[in-house]
Order: C-alpha cells, then sequence, then structure tokens
C-alpha cells in the first residue's frame, strides 16, 4: 500500500483555502467543490464535509507531517507566510538528531514539519 493523500473536511473550506495559499501557493487543482496541492509525493485536498461542524476540538488526534531537512529554514518561511506556530522547532528527546515543529489551520487541524525518519528494512517490506 502507498499512502499518498489527506483530505481535510471543513464547513468553511473557503477559509482554509486562503490560509493554505498563503502557505503553499496556488491550489494545484480545483474543481467546483474540493481543491488542493500536489506537495512532493503526497497530496492535501480540501472541501466540504456535512459531518463536519465549527473548529477541531482534538487537534492532536490526527497529526500531518511534512519532512524536510531543514526544519528550522522551512518553519520561518511558513510563518511568515502567517503559519499558526503551536509550538517552535524543538528536538525529542529520544532522538536528538530530529527537528519537529507544529503548526495549526483556522480550523484547528494540527500540521508539523519533522526531520526526514530513517526508512528500516521492515518498513521496505
Amino acid at each position: 500500500m502507498n499512502l499518498n493523500g489527506l483530505l481535510i473536511g471543513s464547513e468553511n473550506p473557503e477559509r482554509l483555502k486562503e490560509y493554505y495559499t498563503r502557505l503553499f501557493g496556488k491550489p494545484t487543482w480545483e474543481d467546483n467543490v474540493y481543491f488542493g496541492w500536489q506537495l512532493g509525493s503526497g497530496s492535501l485536498a480540501i472541501g466540504p464535509h456535512d459531518q463536519v461542524k465549527g473548529k477541531n476540538k482534538e487537534p492532536g488526534r490526527v497529526i500531518w507531517n511534512f519532512e524536510t531537512p531543514d526544519v528550522k529554514s522551512e518553519f520561518e518561511k511558513l510563518r511568515t507566510a502567517g503559519a499558526t506556530v503551536v509550538r517552535e522547532p524543538y528536538r525529542p528527546d529520544e532522538a536528538q538528531e530530529m527537528w519537529i515543529t507544529t503548526f495549526s489551520d483556522p480550523d484547528n487541524n494540527y500540521f508539523q514539519l519533522m526531520s526526514p525518519m530513517p526508512v528500516t528494512a521492515e518498513a521496505r517490506a
């Protein structure tokens, strides 16, 4: 299997479109209802969903990640573009070579930048 995309449902997808356009530029694609960006080998799509109302009450339940070898530099780019910072870049205690930073969107969904994780032989199988 290959996880290749994320769909975010929203009561107000236009608000998310404004936010993510500031961060990632004009959507790569859009139709009459949904829009999205190709980001590396994966994609982010956003659109309305009838089961979603208001802001996310548990933003830590699902957190999506971007890998980058330069978390600090990418953090500054996103912050300058208007990203809402939840946590500035830090190194988790158990992995001193790794960096992570967390952001939130207007619906209170969390996303992170993180150092690339080493691929193990088990993950390749």
